[in-house]
């Protein structure tokens, strides 16, 4: 008998048919004799319907009372959920985050988890009950319900694993798994059957979108196994999905390179001709930071005749913002020739946690890319990362021949 915390999103809930189909799936697990804790999100839409109603009254929510209205969509799914698997004969008791207790700190909208009691559960999983929990929500020191951030339903999973040394962590999506690159651009791409928890993080910080990038980082942390499996396959053929991992866990060889990820929503700013001086990257960067806008690559060129040019990536929807910022303050104040930018770029990498044993991967990236005439903008690598800008056009050939070249579609 295991512990299993199971995750299911927006689209899983998306009506009252697939909450019940999610109950019967709840209850097949239940009767393997497994103790289950079900952590849900709101209905598909119902979370962006309540910030639309609220913007209706308030152009800009007061962040509390925002927390307050859309909490309410997972109070409504805990307890059709609750409902569904009672009237298939599956005990079951539904928590909101505050009768959980996830204490949350106070930062309303994007509150971070700091502690969760999980007694109560405890003694109802004992008694034989299935538990189902609000995801997104907690509460903090004052009993203010907070929430935590879009796709925080992943988080609260993750750290309701952890907190009860749970054997496992399911994630139900709407996909079956983790795969070599988007099935969408290739056909070809194949389902993962172990990722390492570095691996995912790499894939759901470029563009991934299987998995929550906070709730990957709570799990390696604590070392929680993940899965992630499809609530739509139809029962008696069901698949494994994807187990992501620590690495020294794994049982074989990791493949070189797990997967080719891309981001599209990259944008490229570079500020020519500033004095090649010590404290320059800071002068630049700095107002950047202040306006917290992130940044992602960057290169500063060799120096010549006491300048240099510097580059780097903003995601798209700042990058305006950001090309002003540089313009007002960086140019005027540090000396700088020109600013221009480029908002027609896209990062491609190649992931895996091979790289570090297996030299070559990135003459061999660099030589495919030749092979196509795409000429690469800039580059970034890590231990177990390579990335690339290049033009957006490029995003889907680049994606393709990488994946072939590094056997992925084998």
């Amino acid at each position: 008998m295991a512990l299993i915390v199971q995750k299911y999103g927006g689209t899983s809930m998306g009506s009252p048919e697939r909450i019940k189909n999610v109950a019967k799936r709840v209850a097949r697990w239940k009767a393997q004799g497994h103790q289950i804790v079900v952590v849900v999100s709101a209905m598909s839409g119902e979370t962006n319907r309540l910030i639309g109603l609220a913007r209706e009254i308030q152009a800009t929510p007061d962040p509390r009372e925002l927390d307050v209205m859309v909490s309410t969509g997972e109070q409504v799914t805990i307890a059709l959920l609750a409902m569904a698997l009672k009237s298939i004969g599956v005990d079951a008791k539904s928590y909101t985050g505050a009768q959980v207790r996830i204490l949350t700190d106070s930062s309303h909208t994007k509150a971070r988890i700091l502690d969760i009691e999980e007694k109560n559960m405890r003694a109802d999983l004992d008694a034989g009950k299935v538990i189902i929990v609000a995801g997104f929500q907690g509460v903090d020191e004052n009993g203010a319900i907070t929430t935590l951030g879009r796709g925080g339903s992943d988080t609260t999973g993750v750290a309701l694993a952890a907190a009860l040394k749970a054997d496992e962590c399911q994630i139900y999506t709407d996909v079956d798994g983790v795969y070599t690159t988007d099935p969408r651009i290739v056909p070809e791409a194949k389902k993962l059957e172990q990722i390492t928890f570095e691996e995912m993080l790499e894939m759901a910080s470029l563009g991934s979108k299987v998995l929550q990038i906070r709730s990957v980082e709570f799990a390696g942390k604590y070392k929680v196994k993940l899965r992630v499996l499809s609530s739509f396959e139809e029962e008696g053929k069901e698949t494994n999905g994807t187990l992501i991992t620590l690495e020294e866990d794994s049982t074989m060889e990791q493949p070189i390179i797990s997967g080719i990820a891309f981001n599209r929503d990259e944008a490229k700013l570079t500020v020519l001709g500033v004095p090649d001086k010590p404290g320059i990257a800071y002068q630049i960067l700095g107002p950047i930071s202040e306006a917290n806008i992130d940044v992602d690559m960057i290169i500063q060129n060799v120096g010549h005749d006491g300048t240099t040019d510097f580059s780097f990536t903003v995601n798209r929807g700042e990058y305006a913002r950001a090309k002003k910022i540089l313009e007002d303050s960086v140019q005027k104040h540090v000396g700088a020739r020109n600013v221009i930018g480029d908002e027609k770029i896209c990062k491609v990498s190649a992931v895996g946690v091979g790289m570090r044993s297996h030299p070559g991967i990135a003459s061999q990236m660099f030589r495919t890319l030749a092979e196509e005439g795409i000429n690469i903008q800039m580059i970034s690598t890590s231990e177990i990362k390579i990335s690339v800008v290049v033009d957006e056009k490029y995003l889907e050939l680049a994606v393709r021949v990488l994946h072939k070249s590094f056997g992925l579609d084998q």
